[in-house]
């Protein structure tokens, strides 16, 4: 529908597309526009090793809790002194709450998040070494170019061998990519401004529930995102308004 409405000129003018790696996509693109680059978007490459490091720590969360079920049961009430440790149900506990501390980019921690974090680092080396992949994983796309690339093959390399089967598996997928991710590499393309666009229209959104009209909902989002400034009535050349 998209390129129906562009026309095969307008198409034929598209020198780059950024988009997931989905094979439907690229065979459209493909198809309609077979002169364009194609690039694997950066936000999307992330969110696999995103989505496979909280694979593996829903792995460490279940064997936590599959000791704590071997565990003794306490009565009611708070546990005496001599009560049985249960490192295991503490353990699980823990690891079901740690998923913001390993997704989010470690600038953005809280100090609390930081701490958990580090009780990971010495507790679970291997949910650790994925949380590392992880990161390693965007800072190739911080970097970029050749030098993106060069760390892209070190990154393939240690995912190759980190004996975590879900990164060994998203190595092979990124390794069938490689021509796009390196295409997004070359020219710097991304989607992050996108999305994050996306994911505050769809705050407005819930906003604008009860709305009788679409208009409504597209004029809240062109007032929030588009930058629009309309005069206010009476301050034509209010010199604060004007700034």
């Amino acid at each position: 529908m998209f390129f129906d409405a562009l026309g095969a000129e307008r198409a034929a003018q598209i020198t780059h597309v950024s988009a997931d790696a989905a094979d439907w996509i690229a065979d459209v693109v493909t198809e309609r526009c077979p002169d364009a680059i194609q690039c694997a978007d950066p936000f999307h490459v992330v969110a696999w090793a995103t989505e496979a490091l909280d694979v593996e720590r829903r792995r460490a969360w279940n064997d936590a809790r599959a000791i704590a079920r071997t565990e003794p049961k306490w009565g009611r009430g708070r546990p005496g002194k001599n009560a049985a440790p249960r490192p295991g149900r503490e353990r699980a506990r823990r690891l079901k709450g740690a998923r913001y501390a390993l997704w989010k980019n470690p600038e953005d921690l809280t100090e609390r998040q930081s701490a958990k974090l580090a009780w990971i680092a010495k507790t679970d080396p291997r949910l650790y070494r994925a949380y590392l992949l992880k990161e390693s994983l965007r800072h190739v796309f911080s970097v970029k170019g050749e030098e993106g690339k060069q760390a892209l093959d070190r990154w393939i390399s240690w995912a190759q061998r980190c004996r975590i089967p879900v990164f060994v598996e998203l190595a092979a997928r990124i390794k069938r990519h490689r021509v796009a991710i390196d295409a997004a590499l070359d020219h710097g393309l991304s989607q992050g401004l996108i999305e994050s666009t996306n994911t505050k229209i769809r705050l407005l959104t819930r906003i604008a529930f009860g709305f009788r009209s679409p208009q409504a909902l597209i004029a809240l989002a062109m007032l929030t995102l588009a930058g629009h400034r309309p005069t206010l009535p009476g301050r034509h050349n209010h010199p604060q308004i004007s700034q």
